[in-house]
């Protein structure tokens, strides 16, 4: 499959389809896997793909200095397809202006304490049903490997992985979840991590950093730090593609995934609603239907 990228990618430049392709690639000193930018087809041995593939490409794919190199290819994993698809029904991105290579993903491994990749698929990828990348120009890997995986991850796909652990937690007391999140929020330094690794956190100004007036605490106190992380989950609700690039990137650990997979649960059984699924979907906060439920009013 990392030959069959490189040598699409190598081919989209070469013909001029588009000015920069944003995949995967060795960077830092530790070898770690992180976004690169190949313009030159000459450069396009830099490319990887592996299980160690985590971030969504998809959140350079809004930034002015990455929009002013020209027409952008991007590799997708199958969440972050829907992502690319989000960021075209919220006006945010032209379809027709982003070239969408995407990829057969069988999953991506956790990473330990120090980021060092394990032998442990991430909670996220226990229940994908999501192997191959819909909705892309071109799709690298077998489409019936990705099927297949799909059918084995199917029939448990609500009751493993972040499924089971969100299960556990609503399965507390309300005392008990406060007291979680309450540990959980305290760990966080507000270095911003997890808006800067979204590819839906694309706002020009974030609320967190406007001081006139004060919306919230810029300090990392546990009131600053409850604010902070449930409003980010609040405008991220009906929106989150669960490609868990905010608890990637998160260096205290947080499990801010469950936050937001716990609103996404709630947008797909209250209104049927899937971030992503289709483009040209209205987005769920903007639209309205006679048969949306209204028994969570109170």
């Amino acid at each position: 499959m990392e030959n069959q990228l490189k040598n699409a990618i190598r081919k989209l430049l070469e013909e001029k389809t588009v000015a920069v392709a944003i995949g995967y690639g060795r960077v830092g000193v530790d070898g770690a896997v992180g976004a690169i930018f190949v313009t030159n087809p000459d450069d396009v041995e830099r490319l990887v793909w592996n299980s160690q593939c985590r971030q969504n490409l998809a959140v350079h794919l809004t930034r002015p200095e990455v929009k002013a190199l020209g027409k952008p290819a991007v590799v997708v994993k199958g969440c972050d397809a829907r992502a690319v698809v989000t960021l075209c029904n919220e006006a945010q991105i032209a379809r027709e202006n982003v070239y969408v290579v995407g990829v057969v993903c069988e999953g991506i491994v956790q990473a330990d304490a120090a980021g060092a990749p394990t032998d442990k698929l991430c909670d996220k990828c226990l229940s994908c049903v999501e192997h191959a990348a819909k909705n892309v120009d071109l799709l690298i890997g077998d489409p019936a490997k990705a099927q297949e995986l799909d059918n084995q991850n199917a029939p448990n796909a609500k009751t493993v992985g972040n499924q089971a652990k969100l299960a556990k937690l609503r399965a507390m007391s309300q005392p008990e979840r406060f007291a979680y999140w309450r540990e959980q929020f305290s760990k966080c330094i507000r270095c911003h991590a997890c808006r800067q690794n979204c590819p839906l956190c694309y706002c020009n100004r974030c609320v967190a950093d406007k001081n006139r007036p004060t919306r919230i605490d810029s300090s990392a106190s546990l009131k600053g730090n409850f604010a902070w992380n449930i409003l980010r989950a609040f405008h991220l609700a009906g929106r989150c593609v669960g490609c868990g690039a905010c608890s990637a990137a998160c260096p205290a650990g947080i499990e801010l995934d469950l936050l937001n997979l716990t609103l996404a649960n709630a947008a797909e059984e209250q209104f049927g609603y899937v971030s992503g699924r289709e483009l040209g979907q209205a987005p769920l906060i903007g639209s309205y239907a006679l048969t949306d439920k209204e028994d969570f009013i109170r």
